[in-house]
């Protein structure tokens, strides 16, 4: 029973190595946040093209990427699409695919979102003859984003969570770097504990800072000019 009496002195030891990886979580999930709610975006708009094929096109690239694994697209890009000439680094590679993924479920968040502006808006910007652009610019988008935020926050949160899938192709993320530090040292409760611990305090710093968007963000909209 002793291996699993904390020791406080070897947790102080393996601290450093596991924050400097959660630099590495973080900087992950950072940039596939961006990336995710970019294609979110894209997804959302082509799906109300006029052209009824790219609506259609759209729709079923979407459903293939949310009904396949995160991991499958993992390995398929890091594996696969190098043999095709088209090679990334583990870090690119996993933003790349959670930005994809997570840009798919955000795309029916940014669609809910647009169609629930009410039609006088649009009636309104063609009588005013705003060009489709101009429309979700100044009158959309500034209205469609407040209720979007909470959905938005939480595919984020669980993103970051879905960033240890990254250690299957190297990716020297918190949890990879638990698992390393605990088949050393043969002692796991203490990394495992600590990258807990990390997650927990990231996620709820997020799921505060997400609500106070929300709250500081004003009801009738902003300019995004």
């Amino acid at each position: 029973m002793s291996g699993f009496q904390w020791d406080w002195a070897f947790t102080w030891d393996v601290l450093p190595m596991i924050l400097s990886a959660a630099k590495v979580t973080l900087l992950a999930t950072l940039l596939g946040s961006i990336f995710a709610i970019a294609m979110g975006l894209v997804f959302a708009l082509l799906r109300r093209s006029k052209s009824r094929t790219l609506r259609t096109s759209i729709y079923w690239v979407v459903e293939f990427i949310r009904s396949t694994p995160l991991l499958v697209q993992i390995f398929f890009l890091y594996y696969v699409m190098p043999e095709f000439g088209v090679g990334m680094s583990p870090l690119a590679t996993g933003v790349f695919a959670l930005g994809l993924h997570y840009g798919a479920y955000l795309s029916e968040v940014f669609r809910s979102g647009i169609d629930s502006i009410e039609k006088g808006q649009w009636e309104a910007a063609r009588a005013l003859n705003l060009s489709l652009v101009d429309t979700y610019r100044d009158i959309v988008l500034p209205q469609a984003i407040r209720p979007m935020i909470p959905a938005t926050g939480n595919y984020i949160i669980a993103m970051f969570k879905e960033t240890p899938q990254l250690s299957a192709i190297t990716l020297l993320e918190m949890l990879q770097i638990a698992k390393i530090i605990g088949s050393e040292n043969f002692r796991y409760l203490e990394p495992f504990t600590l990258v807990g611990i990390m997650y927990l305090l990231f996620s709820v710093i997020a799921a505060y800072g997400i609500y106070q968007i929300e709250k500081r963000f004003p009801k009738e909209g902003f300019s995004l000019k």
